[in-house]
């Protein structure tokens, strides 16, 4: 398949949502990794690209991207013309993926995103913040659990970048905010299942910056 990409991102959540869809998809990307814990991000060159200075962004020829749910949707609407990892946009499965798109990107993402803050890196403790934002988190779990208890995957029947979105985000919790995801069985086998997918774990370190980095997420 015949594409021009490169991806601009950094071993984070919202940053392997994109490495993995492009994985799922097989399409042949470059990597340019962008250490978010300098000041390349604010770069002129790279504000061009994604006016807010965040990773991931994506060039596709001409074509910038930018905002890991917007890479995510660009990428299926222009390149699963077999639909492997996403519906067809107007039917009712699209809108389910698309609705737990946006779940991920206005509550959990944001959500557990401060509770890894206050946890971790807040220069001043506040049991208060972090006590709402691990609640906020955990019940945002619980509602992931719901829906997985009716339905295989989120959108519907199979594996969509619905799932891929929020998985990002849940195979970072236990490691980083020490949430046991044995108290949401639907969600943890649905997590393991698919954190073993080949594309998964090949995406899961891009960039290559160890394991141990201080700057990564996961």
């Amino acid at each position: 398949m015949s594409s021009n990409i490169t991806l601009y991102t950094w071993l984070t959540p919202n940053g392997i949502k994109a490495s993995i869809t492009l994985e799922e998809l097989g399409l042949p990307y470059k990597v340019e990794p962008l250490n978010i814990g300098t000041n390349v991000l604010k770069e002129e060159w790279f504000l061009k690209i994604n006016p807010n200075g965040r990773i991931p962004a994506l060039t596709d020829g001409s074509q910038r991207v930018f905002e890991s749910g917007s890479i995510m949707l660009y990428l299926t609407d222009k390149y699963d013309t077999q639909r492997k990892i996403s519906y067809a946009p107007g039917t009712p499965e699209y809108i389910e993926q698309v609705s737990w798109i946006m779940f991920q990107m206005g509550g959990l993402g944001p959500m557990q995103g401060q509770a890894t803050h206050f946890r971790l890196f807040a220069s001043a403790r506040s049991d208060y913040s972090i006590q709402r934002y691990m609640d906020e988190t955990k019940r945002l779990y619980s509602v992931l659990e719901s829906r997985l208890r009716e339905s295989p995957f989120l959108a519907g029947s199979k594996y969509t970048i619905a799932d891929i979105a929020n998985y990002s985000w849940v195979c970072c919790g236990p490691s980083v905010l020490e949430i046991d995801l044995a108290e949401f069985p639907a969600l943890k086998k649905w997590a393991d299942e698919i954190g073993q997918r080949a594309a998964v774990c090949k995406a899961t370190d891009v960039p290559h910056i160890g394991r141990t980095d201080a700057d990564s997420i996961c």
